[in-house]
């Protein structure tokens, strides 16, 4: 597979391109990506689905520079497809012809079950793993669903749903009602059970999320993996749908979607009384990284290895320049752990993100030396994007901030205390993976000593004299509830 792959996904309501690099086997990142609100579809669905020229002119323009930002990029790959607009549409050739001839850009049009899988694919990888979960989709003029269990993706529907199509033959005719029995008579294509989680993946779901989380507060400014609350969802849902376009802004809805986010509000409000959901889990990515993905994993059944994080991946390959002491750090650290959490009562479920903390604490050293905690700190936090909740997120990235002397302050803990364990947990992991920065201070080509914890008193024993790890000991912090011992024993 190309080093840089370029998407460009066309949907009914937005055009965009994204560009993605490799930094190895199955670890990328995003170097740019672009977006235009062209409405390809727009008065479409009012002439038999056929697309109009000033639309189509739009589009091309658009994709044409596209291509210039392709090429500037040196992408080697070009992966484009079309969704609900031109899938409908009995004019398609003519655009697609026109863009090929004119652009050299070939556009795959895709049906509505590959969109949906599409979707659902980069759910299953890029996103924690969630139990009976209904992915949704709401595009322009088709809406997607899937039903996933872990990384299962047991069907893929599409039905005629979208926020263009909607507003052109209902809302703006002010035919609200016949909008509902509309959206009810296709819902009854979507026979499932036993969902309790719901994935939103389109632009309605997220702009809506991103509403309820700037109003809140929220201490991070992340909405791939985030989880409103349910209730404040609904009632947001029912507000929009009644509001004029000053109400809408008073409700954090962006200007650029006043005219389909009622449509799109309505649809997820319909398909959310139709089950009993627990649990509402943004997606920041969807069939662009689906495109990509099922590329890059062609030969693993469009999956990650087992235990495989491709952030974790990118961040090593990008920012790490001394793997084998990553390493160590990250086995000494689960080590500790291993010894000393019964004793200390952390639980073990801390144990992944204490492991994957003490992989990535070095990973701001090759941005500023001096203040790299903090460097780590922000990178993690920003760049830990794929397969973590925020809760992880925000534990990593807390650990390697303070992965050196100190314990974490007060301060931060009142920031981030919806997302972090409990101040003494915390304290405990932030301890462990110090005091595994301060064993391996004399950065030996092996593991060169052994651990023993009993009884709150931890012996290290070791052929060598181990004195810049003894000095280091010496001056971390210790913590708040419990005084822990350490002696060194030379052999």
């Amino acid at each position: 597979m190309a080093k840089r792959v370029a998407v460009i996904d066309i949907g009914s309501n937005s055009v965009r391109m994204v560009i993605y690099e490799k930094t190895s086997r199955f670890a990328f990142h995003i170097l740019h990506e672009a977006k235009s609100r062209v409405r390809i579809s727009e008065n479409a669905y009012q002439n038999s689905g056929n697309l109009q020229e000033i639309p189509m002119q739009r589009a091309f323009d658009a994709l044409r520079d596209f291509l210039s930002i392709i090429s500037s990029f040196k992408a080697r790959k070009t992966l484009c497809i079309a969704t609900s607009a031109l899938r409908d549409a009995p004019n398609k050739k003519d655009f697609i012809n026109r863009v090929r001839n004119s652009l050299g850009l070939n556009i795959k049009v895709i049906d509505g079950q590959r969109e949906a899988y599409l979707g659902a694919v980069a759910c299953i990888n890029l996103l924690p793993r969630q139990r009976n979960a209904l992915s949704i989709d709401i595009g322009g003029g088709s809406t997607e669903f899937s039903l996933i269990d872990e990384q299962k993706i047991n069907s893929n529907i599409s039905v005629d749903l979208g926020t263009v199509r909607l507003k052109e033959l209902f809302f703006d005719k002010g035919d609200i009602d016949g909008a509902k029995i509309y959206i009810d008579s296709q819902l009854k294509q979507l026979d499932a059970t036993n969902i309790s989680t719901v994935i939103g993946i389109g632009g309605t779901f997220r702009a809506i999320s991103n509403a309820i989380l700037t109003k809140s507060g929220y201490p991070i400014d992340k909405l791939h993996a985030y989880e409103p609350n349910y209730d404040e969802f609904q009632t947001l849902l029912k507000k929009i749908i009644n509001s004029d376009e000053d109400e809408l802004k008073n409700l954090g809805i962006k200007s650029s979607r006043f005219d389909v986010i009622k449509p799109g509000a309505l649809i997820l409000l319909r398909v959310l009384e139709k089950f009993k959901i627990e649990k509402l889990v943004t997606s920041g990515a969807g069939v662009r990284e689906g495109i990509f993905l099922t590329d890059l994993l062609r030969s693993s059944n469009d999956r990650f290895p087992a235990n495989y994080n491709s952030s974790v991946r990118y961040i090593l390959d990008a920012h790490v320049d001394n793997l084998s002491y990553a390493n160590q750090l990250c086995k000494v650290s689960k080590m500790l752990f291993d010894l000393m959490h019964k004793e200390l009562k952390i639980e073990e479920k801390y144990r992944h993100e204490l492991a994957i903390a003490a992989k990535l604490c070095m990973s701001g050293n090759n941005i500023h030396y001096y203040s790299h905690n903090k460097n780590s700190y922000n990178l993690i936090k920003d760049a830990l994007e794929f397969g973590f909740t925020h809760e992880q997120i925000i534990l990593i990235a807390t650990l390697t901030r303070y992965a050196k002397r100190k314990l974490p302050s007060q301060s931060h803990i009142q920031k981030f205390k919806n997302l972090l364990p409990d101040s003494e947990q915390l304290e405990e992991l932030s301890y462990l993976l110090s005091l595994a920065v301060a064993l391996l201070s004399h950065y030996p080509r092996n593991i060169d000593f052994t651990l023993s914890f009993e009884e709150l008193k931890l012996k290290v024993e070791s052929k060598n004299s181990l004195y810049l790890a003894k000095e280091s000991v010496n001056k971390l912090e210790t913590l708040t509830n419990k005084s822990i011992e350490i002696s060194f024993y030379t052999l």
